[in-house]
């Protein structure tokens, strides 16, 4: 080569260098009761999800992803910090809005490993992870510089069986639940109270694409988690997607989720930051099949949410990264868990000093290799250290000891998903998910006893090193910590209602 051509390919190198050292962004999408089945990129015949089909097509698709656990705080608590909710004390169940209990506060969240290394942090939707006395256990007292969105689940309001569509638009109902309606808050305030859903996800995306905005023009990497409402019964949609969708209410709903990851990708791609932008999508718990078409799907998957059968606790999952995430699909085990280690990896970021249950996935990520994680633990909503852990996965096998049916999986035709006695399996029932997904055929001659082996030694040791923290759900609850954005008024709820601008 010549002296010219020579001094060209070290500048282009020293350019690909330096674009490789960009901190990438992050953001995480994260999809509420949403089913193993329920994406278009996953299979189902008439759900409209075209901005999801397209992360799914030139992304990477992930066939074997789980969250631990089957109801909706402890899985958060869980992605947010890469530990089991058994450690962190989120059980059983869920937080509610006058829980006096949240995520501690010194649980390390992704954001404040982020924020170690100079990143802007935003959460928009969904918290539910305590809101507390004086909101200390609020995002931004967890790593989020800002935050827009509903402290708690959108059914924990007054009228939790009404839907929101328009044009025969019935959000609220009558407040015969004792408790306050469901506050929007802007950071640590009410900006309104009820939330508007009609125009929720218009503010949502509004919020979202801002944040991208002024982080690209500062010039701060930047960590935007966006766990949505959708598509949490009830279901709502503003005026763009109501009645749009093949599939009806829970479709419509799931579209508008979709529309919204839409206008983030628009925005990540008019700042210029599409090319250096991790985005990771998946939901935190298997479908409320007790809603019937108005609830998700599971697909293959046995039973839905609060059950540690497949249906429960595996769900869609797609990593998207232009010019570093080929295109293909991807067997390799992983789990919300991994998130943390995997993010702070691509960051530099240090790792916090405590036992962590997640995996690096980079190697899954950017090169297509097998997963250094070889099992997965379910838990079932209610742990106990008596019962521990209900199933496990060591590879492709997965061994039922406990096993429980759900209120929030019946109405299907399998009895095993609606029935709630607690059964105990000695041996244990264990199924071939490779060849057997939707646990069907239990493989319980002598020929399996090697394996039954490896799944106990397994089982054993991640026992050992299981230390319960104290329960923050077991705390109790109190009506005055209810968030009201007329504090102190009587009679409360009823007067839990205003709306204030930013």
């Amino acid at each position: 080569a010549t002296f010219l051509e020579t001094l060209l390919l070290y500048f282009l190198h020293l350019i690909l260098s330096c674009a490789r050292a960009s901190a990438p962004n992050f953001v995480l999408l994260f999809a509420d009761d949403l089913g193993y089945g329920d994406l278009g990129c996953f299979g189902h015949p008439s759900s409209l999800t075209p901005n999801l089909d397209r992360l799914a097509a030139r992304g990477l698709r992930f066939t074997d992803f789980y969250v631990t656990s089957a109801v909706c705080s402890p899985s958060r608590a869980a992605l947010l910090t890469g530990r089991y909710q058994t450690r962190s004390g989120i059980y059983p169940g869920v937080l509610y809005p006058g829980s006096k209990g949240g995520l501690p506060l010194n649980e390390t969240t992704v954001a404040e490993v982020l924020k170690s290394k100079g990143y802007a942090t935003a959460i928009v939707g969904k918290w539910h992870l305590g809101l507390g006395p004086n909101g200390i256990y609020l995002p931004t007292r967890q790593g989020f510089d800002s935050y827009l969105g509903i402290p708690y689940s959108h059914d924990q309001g007054p009228c939790q069986n009404l839907t929101c569509f328009p044009p025969d638009v019935k959000c609220y109902g009558f407040c015969d639940q004792g408790v306050v309606t469901v506050p929007l808050m802007c950071n640590e305030n009410i900006k309104r109270q009820p939330a508007d859903f009609l125009q929720l996800e218009k503010a949502y995306s509004e919020f979202a694409s801002q944040f991208i905005s002024d982080a690209v023009q500062n010039n701060h990497p930047f960590f935007l988690y966006y766990p949505s409402h959708h598509t949490h019964y009830p279901q709502y949609a503003g005026a763009d997607y109501a009645g749009k969708s093949p599939r009806g209410p829970f479709g419509d709903s799931l579209m508008e989720f979709d529309g919204t990851v839409g206008k983030i990708l628009r925005t990540l791609e008019e700042t210029g930051v599409i090319n250096n932008t991790l985005i990771f999508f998946t939901g935190d718990n298997g479908p409320e099949l007790m809603r019937k078409s108005r609830g998700g799907n599971a697909g293959l998957m046995k039973c839905g949410k609060s059950t540690t059968y497949e249906g429960g606790m595996r769900e869609p999952a797609i990593a998207y990264w232009p010019g570093s995430i080929q295109p293909g699909v991807t067997r390799a085990l992983a789990s919300s868990l991994d998130i943390l280690p995997t993010f702070a990896k691509l960051a530099g970021a240090a790792l916090p000093d405590v036992q962590l249950d997640g995996f690096d996935m980079t190697n899954i990520l950017l090169n297509h290799r097998p997963s250094e994680r070889k099992t997965i633990f379910y838990y079932p909503t209610d742990p106990s250290e008596k019962h521990s852990v209900f199933a496990v996965r060591w590879k492709n096998f997965k061994a039922h000891y406990y096993t429980r049916g759900a209120s929030h999986s019946r109405s299907t035709p399998d009895s095993d998903c609606s029935s709630l006695p607690l059964l105990h399996h000695d041996p244990p029932l264990l199924y071939n998910l490779e060849s057997d997904p939707s646990e069907y055929y239990n493989l319980n001659s002598s020929e399996w006893d090697s394996v039954l082996k490896q799944i106990q030694a397994a089982k054993e040791h991640f026992e050992a090193s299981m230390v319960f923290g104290e329960s923050e759900i077991s705390k109790g609850r109190d009506s005055a910590l209810e968030p009201c954005c007329i504090p102190n008024c009587t009679p409360k709820p009823e007067c839990c209602h205003c709306t204030s601008a930013l």
